[in-house]
C-alpha cells in the first residue's frame, strides 16, 4: 500500500517503513505524527484519487530525530554602492518513519510516551567536570552579550561558557584554533565549534 501526502506545502510518496524529510514539525523524537492531508491511497490495481483528500484517510508516522541543514550563505552586492550583505541560513527539518496507512477513518493505536533515558555515569561525570573546570579566559568588563543567540547554545552552555570566561560575540570572533581546542577540550564538544560555525555566527552577532 502507498499513499501521497501534502505536508508543508509539499508532497510526498509514501509506504510504511518509508524514511523521509520533512518542513519542521512541533514534535519531539520517538513521538507519533499523523498526516490528515492524503491525497491519493493505492493498494495494488485499487488507486483512491482525492477531492482534493481522500475521506477516512491518514498517515502515521515516528519522529526518528528534528534537524538542521547545512548552511546556505546568501550574499548580495549592489555596484558602485558600496553596499553588500551577507546573511546565513540553516532550513530546519524533522525526520520521520511511516509506521501505517490507515483508511476508512480508521485510528492509530495509542502509544505509550517514551521513557527518557536516565543520564549515564560518564555524562554525569563530564557535565560535573566542565561545571566545576576553571576560567580558561579573562572575561571583558561590560555587560555580557546573549549567547544564546548563537545557533546550538542554550541556557545550560551559555552558563558553562561563562564559567570558562567566555561572554561575548568579540570573544568568540578571536578565537584561535589552539582556543577553540581547549574549549572542544573541557566541554567534549567533539568539534561541534566548528561544525556549527560559531566564529561565522559571532561576527553576524556582533555586526562585523
Amino acid at each position: 500500500m502507498f499513499a501521497v501526502i501534502k505536508s508543508g506545502g509539499k508532497q510526498y510518496t509514501v509506504a510504511a517503513d518509508d524514511v523521509l524529510k520533512v518542513e519542521k514539525l512541533e514534535a519531539e523524537a520517538g513521538s507519533s505524527v499523523t498526516f490528515e492531508e492524503v491525497l491519493v491511497v493505492g493498494n495494488g490495481t485499487d488507486t483512491t484519487i482525492g477531492a482534493p483528500t481522500v475521506e477516512g484517510a491518514s498517515v502515521v508516522a515516528e519522529v526518528v530525530e528534528q534537524g538542521r541543514d547545512r548552511k546556505v550563505i546568501v550574499f548580495k552586492k549592489r555596484r558602485r554602492q558600496n553596499s553588500r550583505r551577507r546573511n546565513g541560513h540553516r532550513q530546519s527539518y524533522t525526520m520521520v518513519k511511516v509506521t501505517d496507512i490507515l483508511t476508512g477513518g480508521a485510528k492509530p493505536a495509542k502509544k505509550a510516551a517514551p521513557k527518557k533515558a536516565a543520564p549515564k555515569a560518564e555524562e554525569k561525570k563530564e557535565e560535573a567536570a566542565a561545571d566545576d573546570a576553571a576560567p580558561l579566559f579573562t572575561a571583558p568588563e561590560g555587560a555580557a552579550d546573549d549567547l544564546k543567540k548563537i545557533s546550538g547554545v542554550g541556557p545550560v552552555l551559555e552558563k558553562k561558557l561563562n564559567a570558562l570566561g567566555i561572554t561575548t560575540y568579540d570573544q568568540i570572533v578571536n578565537f584561535s584554533a589552539d582556543d577553540i581546542a581547549r574549549v572542544d577540550e573541557v566541554l567534549n564538544f567533539k568539534g561541534r565549534i566548528e561544525r556549527d560555525n560559531w566564529v561565522e555566527q559571532a561576527k553576524e552577532l556582533a555586526g562585523k
